[in-house]
């Protein structure tokens, strides 16, 4: 087990991302708005996908790895603080998700 958290990455993101894009990978993907981070996101979540339903635990670890990594510079970009998603689902965990999930249609 590892005492590495979520919060440990989100403040390495913000470090990163406050460096010259030529430094740091972060920051290239964050340097000309959303759209590059995102469309990254967007890949490494398709690529686990395709791992899970291969059944390939490894390549679903390493991809699972890729998409959080990617999920915390996009809300990076948006300026929202893994803190406020944590809360969104504490307050989603109080209730079942079925009934979290209906009430959302509404």
């Amino acid at each position: 087990m590892t005492s590495f958290t979520l919060d440990d990455l989100a403040r390495i993101v913000a470090q990163r991302a406050a460096a010259p894009a030529s430094e740091s990978y972060t920051a290239k993907l964050l340097v000309d708005g959303p759209a590059k981070a995102a469309k990254k996101l967007g890949e490494e979540a398709v690529e686990a996908a395709i791992a899970a339903v291969q059944g390939d635990r490894q390549n679903l670890t390493a991809e699972a790895a890729d998409v959080l990594y990617h999920l915390l510079v996009v809300l990076q970009g948006a300026h929202i603080p893994l803190s406020d998603v944590l809360a969104e689902l504490e307050r989603r965990t109080a209730q079942s998700g079925l009934a979290e999930k209906a009430a959302r249609k509404s």
